[in-house]
């Protein structure tokens, strides 16, 4: 590829640990089915010092939330926009066009220097010229602005998002939510003020106390006082109160299952619920399963794992009470997150999704037991893959079934009263009885934006 306007910089000055640690993880982002998250948590990243891994991981972070718009600011500035450019050299570019655009503190010449190095290292020294004038000519042009108006394309392209995305939400959520939504997409997720600082713990005296001392899950019990049970897993706000409206659906279940249970946050959860409940972890993955299987090993110890598709269940496992059905999904309500799947995302995948989904569904509601309940949930914004999927499998099932959707207000409003749920009315997160969280978005009654990711949850239950 040419240079657009003048020669390659002299520069041969090192490159830093903590770019080639991020340019090594977004060529493989870019060229293989990696997970950002995942290899930003790898053997390569902890060699690094804390102050390379945070840069690296801003870097990583950045230039996957903001690619789209990154690119369409620098596709004007090529010779031959028209051309795909090599994966390093377009990673590079990436890279310097974030630094230059959204890092403050990091000096002009050491992100364009080093993205120039970086070229040169992965073996494209002749685009390092082209790299070079393109993250020159970015440096004299201000940041794009929001525009008094913008079009749904024009918005997307501002906030980095797939225009056929934000044109889905525009027509299911409106303008206003859907701008809020790839705004909030763009922020490091923070810290939402959803659960109290409470545990939720039975109180001394509650009847709920005794599984819980009996298990070891609280170690004493001497004059009112309690000795409190291993943290809560690390987890997002939204898996953990799909996982606790799974648990508190039930209060009494014989037995549980979590049917798509990797990585097992959400199981960690059930299990902290419903200690002295049998509960059965399943998922087709092999090597999801294993790692679920070592972090169970350590807090729940008494949760069975078992490899097994969802919709093949052996026989032998009969019926549960109380079944937690969290589909593989898009995942359009964590991009904040997991900023690749704006990258990844096709709109057939859709329908694929959810052809998988409505199949996990009905396998798993075959096997709910009398008076059993299951909540079936996603992290995706789609209607396709959430009451689409629900109304598809409730019309399926036979005139004579005895299942059907409830409410989840009363759970929400157990949560509450319980001190799990720092709201005292959290029912705005409901829609039709349905959770529906969108990010960033204020909930369907009067309140603050929601701080965290978008989920969808429908509780059914048989007579």
């Amino acid at each position: 590829m040419q240079n657009p306007s003048s020669n390659p910089a002299p520069s041969h000055a090192p490159i830093s640990p903590a770019r080639s640690a991020a340019f090594a993880i977004l060529d493989r982002v870019a060229t293989t089915s990696a997970h950002s998250d995942d290899l930003l948590h790898g053997p390569g990243m902890s060699a690094l010092s804390q102050a390379d891994r945070n840069l690296a991981t801003t870097l990583v972070l950045g230039v996957l939330r903001w690619q789209i718009a990154l690119d369409a600011r620098m596709q004007p500035l090529l010779q031959r926009p028209d051309l795909a450019l090599p994966t390093p050299v377009a990673t590079a570019l990436r890279m310097g066009a974030f630094q230059l655009q959204h890092l403050d503190r990091i000096p002009a010449h050491a992100a364009l220097s080093e993205s120039v190095e970086l070229v040169r290292a992965a073996g494209h020294g002749h685009a390092s010229g082209m790299v070079n004038a393109i993250l020159r000519k970015l440096t004299r042009q201000d940041p794009p602005k929001a525009k008094l108006y913008e079009t749904t394309a024009l918005f997307a392209q501002r906030l980095a998002h797939p225009e056929w995305l934000v044109a889905r939400w525009v027509r299911n959520y409106g303008r206003t939510a859907a701008m809020a939504i790839c705004t909030y997409d763009q922020q490091p997720p923070s810290q939402s003020t959803l659960f109290s600082e409470q545990d939720g713990y039975p109180e001394a005296g509650s009847p709920r106390l005794q599984p819980w001392v009996s298990s070891g899950l609280i170690a004493q019990q001497e004059e009112g006082v309690l000795t409190p049970a291993p943290p809560l897993p690390n987890i997002d706000d939204g898996s953990r109160l799909v996982a606790e409206l799974a648990a508190a659906s039930h209060p009494t279940p014989a037995r549980i299952w979590d049917c798509c249970a990797a990585p097992g946050g959400k199981t960690l959860i059930l299990a902290r619920r419903h200690p002295a409940t049998e509960l059965l972890a399943s998922d087709a993955n092999p090597r999801r399963l294993q790692a679920l299987a070592a972090r169970l090993h350590a807090d729940a110890p008494h949760v069975r794992t078992l490899e097994a598709d969802a919709t093949q269940l052996p026989e032998t496992e009969g019926q549960f009470d109380l079944i937690l059905c969290d589909v593989p999904c898009s995942g359009t309500g964590t991009l904040g997150r997991n900023p690749e799947i704006k990258q990844r995302l096709q709109p057939s995948d859709l329908a694929r999704q959810a052809t998988r989904q409505r199949a996990i569904l009905s396998a798993a509601l075959a096997r709910l037991a009398p008076g059993g309940h299951l909540l079936y949930s996603t992290c995706s914004l789609e209607p396709e893959e959430n009451e689409n999927v629900v109304a598809d499998v409730l019309a399926a099932l036979p005139p004579s079934t005895d299942v059907s959707t409830v409410s989840l207000e009363p759970v929400l409003n157990h949560l509450a009263t319980s001190g799990i749920l720092s709201a005292a009315t959290p029912t705005n997160l409901l829609r039709n009885g349905r959770l529906r969280t969108l990010p960033g978005v204020a909930p369907y009654t009067e309140g603050a934006a929601f701080q965290g990711d978008g989920f969808f949850a429908a509780l059914f239950q048989r007579a």
